[in-house]
């Protein structure tokens, strides 16, 4: 794309892979998203660990941004440690709260699910665990019928 010119001193938004670039060429301070705070990630972990159900996180990349601006420009974000803390309790929180519905969910041999406010990677993390388990359930399910199907396993 067609970027810049930039002004030295003042801030402009640019993709997160330009950023990084700028920064490790030393040429740019990072400023973190609104976010990424101690007390708004604090609040958004306590908020995780009272409700049952999945809150909305204030970006769909939250742990990809942490982790990429941790990484690249963690001299550029105020209390970095403790904001890799809270983040990894947020996750570590979901997760457990994400395998808790799988485990309710193949145990009542449910066909769907409704999964609301979880991040791509947090569905990458449980995916291939739950397509596994509903794999197995439907051959379980279709050996245990009586009629034909029985007979046709013999190919």
């Amino acid at each position: 794309g067609d970027l810049g010119p930039f002004n030295p001193g003042l801030p402009v938004e640019v993709p997160v892979w330009l950023a990084i670039n700028l920064k490790q060429r030393q040429k740019c301070r990072l400023i973190p998203p609104e976010w990424m705070d101690v007390e708004k990630l604090g609040e958004i972990r306590d908020q995780e660990r009272k409700e049952d159900t999945f809150t909305l996180m204030p970006s769909p990349y939250y742990m990809e941004l942490t982790k990429l601006l941790l990484n690249y420009a963690s001299d550029n974000i105020p209390k970095a440690d403790e904001i890799r803390t809270l983040v990894k309790d947020t996750w570590d929180t979901r997760i457990a709260k994400l395998r808790l519905s799988a485990d309710s969910f193949v145990r009542q041999q449910e066909a769907h699910a409704k999964l609301d406010n979880l991040t791509l990677m947090e569905i990458n993390t449980a995916g291939t665990f739950l397509t596994q388990a509903l794999d197995h359930m439907y051959k379980l399910r279709t050996n245990l019928q009586p009629g034909e199907s029985a007979h046709s396993q013999d190919f």
